[in-house]
């Protein structure tokens, strides 16, 4: 079901992990050349078009992207896409704060984790996330936002 003109626009968060802000230089014959300021920028445009409202967050620190997970409880967050990178593999402390906001998620990566070293095969999100996209590229974020921006009007 859409939401009508009185409703308040589906609130949507990006949260990128370490590393992630250096996007277009880092490792890019693995992740690609473009900057995660641009995929931020394209992400907001098209929830923006959508009448939706995203919020783009990155840190390098598990803590305090564990915060901003609880946080996104008290502000009624309807939706997150994740990008959790290297804490894909080792973060039970961020699992656990999506278990405890209960808030419907879609874990991205860039790269295909499946065809990558054996430690990075195992996630510890891909079993509570709504789905996994990987090894699309930075697309992989704009069909996280398309399922979010569609999500309860099936």
């Amino acid at each position: 079901m859409a939401k009508d003109a009185t409703s308040p626009a589906k609130k949507i968060w990006v949260l990128h992990g370490p590393n992630l802000n250096l996007l277009g230089s880092r490792e890019p014959g693995i992740y690609g050349t473009e900057s995660l300021k641009h995929i931020n920028q394209r992400l907001v445009g098209a929830a923006s078009d959508a009448g939706a409202e995203v919020q783009c967050y990155q840190s390098n620190h598990e803590g305090e992207l564990v915060d901003k997970i609880q946080a996104a409880g008290r502000e009624k967050v309807d939706f997150i896409v994740v990008n959790p990178a290297a804490y894909t593999h080792t973060s039970v402390a961020i699992r656990d704060a999506f278990a405890a906001v209960k808030i419907p998620f879609i874990e991205v990566h860039l790269s295909n984790i499946h065809a990558r070293e054996p430690f990075r095969q195992r996630s510890f999100l891909s079993d509570i996330a709504v789905g996994t996209i990987c090894g699309l590229g930075s697309r992989g974020y704009d069909l996280a936002l398309a399922y979010a921006l569609l999500r309860g009007q099936e």
